[in-house]
């Protein structure tokens, strides 16, 4: 379910816990016969990543601090957020090796050169930030800018329901076996086929 506004919790959340419950005869709880039981994942959407500066650029959002842009960008690039206690650039991992750092400055060549010696051969590292400038290769290091990073993996323009929506757990398997990708758009034996032949 989407729900926008305050009636999300004046009303959708409580009919939810109702039918979880089994108190709720409403809408198709009563014609499907359910009896209670599940559950829901209650999201709450943060503002946009982005929004457009009085010159039509793509910059980031005021309303991020740097722990919301940190976490932010390792959703978007598959890292989980994990910022570490004594190593400033570890803001995240996908691997026990792999890492990701988040910032709105501008690095230098020098502090790139400096980051990849302290990140060492064996470990990898994915920075982004808000420029760079750069005179060699840095072996360890992948550097992206922000904004076109972040606009690359974003959608833009929907007004339905038809977003990315990830992370949902997976629904069971069915336990019939599929057809086979060769053989499961092919008609069945007297059946009306999609052009108006019967199906051979």
């Amino acid at each position: 379910m989407v729900e926008l506004g305050e009636h999300c919790h004046t009303h959708i959340i409580p009919r939810m816990k109702k039918v979880i419950d089994g108190d709720d005869s409403g809408g198709i709880t009563q014609a499907v016969g359910w009896q209670g039981g599940g559950g829901f994942r209650y999201y709450h959407l943060a503002p946009s990543l982005l929004e457009q500066d009085r010159w039509g650029q793509w910059i980031i959002n005021k309303q991020y601090n740097a722990a919301m842009l940190s976490e932010a960008l390792c959703k978007l690039e598959g890292f989980t957020y994990a910022p570490s206690d004594s190593v400033y650039w570890q803001h995240g991992h996908s691997t026990e090796r792999d890492y990701v750092y988040v910032t709105t400055a501008t690095l230098s060549h020098e502090q790139l050169q400096a980051l990849s010696e302290e990140v060492g051969p064996e470990r990898s590292l994915l920075v982004l930030c808000l420029a760079f400038r750069g005179r060699g290769e840095y072996p360890n290091l992948t550097v992206k800018k922000i904004p076109k990073q972040v606009l690359s993996r974003c959608e833009w323009g929907h007004d339905d329901y038809s977003l990315r929506v990830e992370n949902l757990p997976a629904a069971p398997s069915s336990p019939s076996v599929s057809a086979s990708p060769a053989t499961e758009c092919r008609p069945i034996p007297g059946q009306q086929s999609l052009f108006g032949t019967e199906g051979s």
